[in-house]
């Protein structure tokens, strides 16, 4: 499986952004994807993921309320959503993909090469 993400920018703060995270190679039915954030010289932090049909979703503390992950199978490709952006959303965003939606963070099986976000203030 490979993930190219894409879609970020420089925002100003209240403003919003759309990641999106293109998905080829053979996939499972059973995949989950997600998208994680990492700034330089910090722990990645879970941003959020979706289960393989789209019916549920989990978000990270921080994000939640202001980030939604959809997906759209038809295209292969997964979106983060961000509203109302904070400085502290200024990261690098990686998508992954999990082998098994029901244990995203146990069975996480690939990632995207990541792109970035920042968030002025």
């Amino acid at each position: 499986v490979q993930l190219q993400a894409s879609g970020g920018g420089l925002v100003q703060t209240g403003g919003y952004l759309r990641l999106s995270c293109a998905v080829s190679g053979r996939t499972l039915s059973s995949n989950g994807m997600g998208w994680f954030r990492q700034v330089p010289g910090k722990q990645r932090e879970f941003v959020g993921d979706i289960s393989w049909n789209g019916e549920w979703t989990n978000y990270g503390n921080s994000v939640k309320g202001r980030f939604t992950i959809s997906r759209d199978s038809a295209k292969n490709t997964v979106y983060l959503q961000m509203n109302s952006l904070e400085p502290e959303d200024t990261a690098i965003y990686y998508c992954a993909s999990a082998r098994d939606s029901m244990n995203f963070m146990r069975t996480l099986a690939a990632w995207g090469q990541g792109t970035l976000v920042t968030v002025s203030s």
